[in-house]
């Protein structure tokens, strides 16, 4: 059954910031509890499946247990104290994370496929001292001592589970996001945070412990939390897709009907291509297991949830959920149950979820209904912060100028609340794009570019093309350049998906009356 958001209707401007969204969470709870207790209540259970093989929540916990006890005993890792992990999807992924959480670390995730310098950057940025590594995913570094998962979790102990060292008011995990200084900013987010947020996903879309989660967002994008944790609160299953097949729908279908998926998420452009896949074939025969499928990291188009109410809902009942929310607001902050028959003119972003306020301001002050503004949030969710980073923090997380000893996340984002009190989502104040869900902050790109030489000015603009987003780098020279060595350094300084697909020379670029540069006619040329 999937419930209703809210019933409240905004009548007037005075409405909005007054949301009726104060509900009960277990705020005292830490993450490592939910594991924990079904492995006491259901400890043969199967709790996670990969490459055909099927581990119990008993397994889990032993094993993370056992880890969680080495980093703690062994290597003295603190409460608190951050800890990197570079693991493909794997068991050793699920087993690092939660023994990092466990020892009262907080777990930083690093993707094998960066740049050998912006690795060394996250090392340096984070302070960390360890970095957990699996066989196959070792890291090229001398900065930190890299613990292989395989070989402490190979011995059989049993170890029984750490006294709890973490409260809920202690941070969980810091991700890394795309930075406008031309630096990644690390993100730092709290137990209490991913507990709220879990909780309100189980009560509006419960699942049993016959329910089967598709894990297949890399844990470097913060989509993969509730992936990885939402499982453990109701007993049910995650099943873990092999290390890059997210790219191939063949490889999902297959997985989806093999481990009898019921719930699963796609970023929208992803879930346009994945229903074309199957439009019109036989395909969608092999996806009845499936109950909801999840949206998120993109503005989701009318036309797109038309085709999947026509070939999924038809034919399998399966409900499409509409989420937005920034990596400073654990995940998602307004959710959607989109329609499941008739047209709509705009897919809304929803209203919010639990413990969670958003107000839709402008100099200050709340817009009536139906004006746009910038979206801001309050709550359980905020984050606590960029980490190392006092001076961005308090750009972004300011005083809620609406309530007094609360803090506002200004997201940079525009929307307008609708009459029925969900909103529509209106782009961005600033150059920060979305690409396949890919946070991308155009000026970080532009920075590093404007590092080489011989670079007078620099601008970089995303364009639609064919269904998909490219990123164009115009640059103005101020002597000879070479666009081969351009593209190697942004290659060793930025992650692939960051790269620009052509960089295209001009004697100078375009400007408007005010003299900032006019990004649309760069779009046009």
């Amino acid at each position: 059954m999937i419930y209703n958001n809210s019933k409240v209707f905004f009548d007037d401007v005075s409405s909005i910031n007054i949301q009726h969204t104060d509900a009960y969470f277990p705020e005292n709870k830490t993450i490592q509890r939910f594991i924990e207790e079904q492995s006491l209540w259901y400890p043969n259970r199967v709790a996670v499946c990969f490459h055909g093989q099927r581990y119990t929540y008993s397994d889990i916990n032993r094993k993370a247990n056992l880890l969680a006890k080495f980093l703690r005993d062994t290597k003295g890792v603190k409460t608190g104290e951050i800890v990197g992990i570079v693991a493909d999807r794997s068991l050793e992924m699920i087993v690092g994370v939660y023994a990092i959480i466990k020892a009262g670390g907080v777990y930083m995730p690093i993707s094998t496929d960066l740049p050998s310098k912006r690795i060394e950057y996250l090392i340096y940025d984070s302070g960390i001292n360890y970095v957990l590594v699996k066989k196959n995913d070792a890291i090229k570094t001398d900065s930190v001592e890299l613990i292989n998962i395989d070989v402490v979790i190979e011995n059989e102990t049993t170890v029984e589970n750490l006294v709890n060292v973490c409260e809920a008011r202690d941070p969980i995990y810091v991700i890394y996001t795309s930075g406008t200084t031309g630096k990644p900013k690390g993100v730092v987010v709290e137990h209490r945070s991913v507990v709220n947020r879990l909780n309100w996903m189980q009560k509006m879309y419960p699942l049993s412990k016959d329910d089967v989660i598709l894990q297949k967002t890399p844990i470097v994008f913060d989509v993969s939390v509730w992936e990885l944790f939402w499982w453990s609160i109701a007993g049910a299953q995650l099943c873990l897709l092999d290390p890059g097949m997210e790219r191939f729908p063949q490889a999902i279908i297959d997985s989806i009907e093999k481990n009898h998926v019921t719930v699963v998420h796609f970023v929208p452009s992803m879930l346009f291509q994945f229903l074309k896949y199957i439009e019109d074939t036989d395909e969608v025969n092999r996806l009845s297991s499936l109950r909801y499928v999840f949206t998120s990291g993109e503005v989701l188009s009318p036309i797109c949830v038309e085709l999947f109410n026509k070939i999924l809902y038809t034919k399998t009942g399966a409900r499409i959920i509409n989420l937005y929310g920034p990596t400073e607001a654990t995940v998602d902050v307004t959710c959607y149950n989109c329609p499941t028959e008739g047209k709509l003119e705009r897919v809304p972003i929803g209203k919010p979820i639990d413990n969670t306020k958003i107000y839709i301001l402008s100099n200050g002050e709340i817009q009536p209904i139906g004006k746009v503004g910038e979206i801001c949030i309050s709550g359980v969710g905020v984050a606590r912060g960029y980490l190392n980073n006092q001076e961005l923090t308090m750009e972004r997380f300011i005083e809620n100028p609406l309530i007094p000893n609360e803090r506002m996340y200004k997201t940079g984002d525009l929307g307008a609340f609708m009459k029925d009190g969900n909103i529509e989502y209106h782009g961005r104040k600033d150059c920060q794009v979305k690409i396949r869900g890919l946070r991308i902050e155009l000026e970080e790109i532009e920075s590093s570019i404007m590092e080489l030489e011989n670079i007078k000015q620099c601008a970089v603009v995303n364009i639609e093309k064919n269904s998909d987003v490219l990123l164009i780098a115009f640059i103005v020279p101020s002597g000879e350049i070479d666009i081969k060595l351009i593209k190697d350094h942004l290659r060793g300084s930025l992650p692939q998906y960051m790269v620009p697909n052509r960089i295209t020379l001009l004697e100078e670029l375009p400007v408007l009356p005010t003299g900032k540069i006019d990004r649309n006619m760069l779009k046009n040329i």
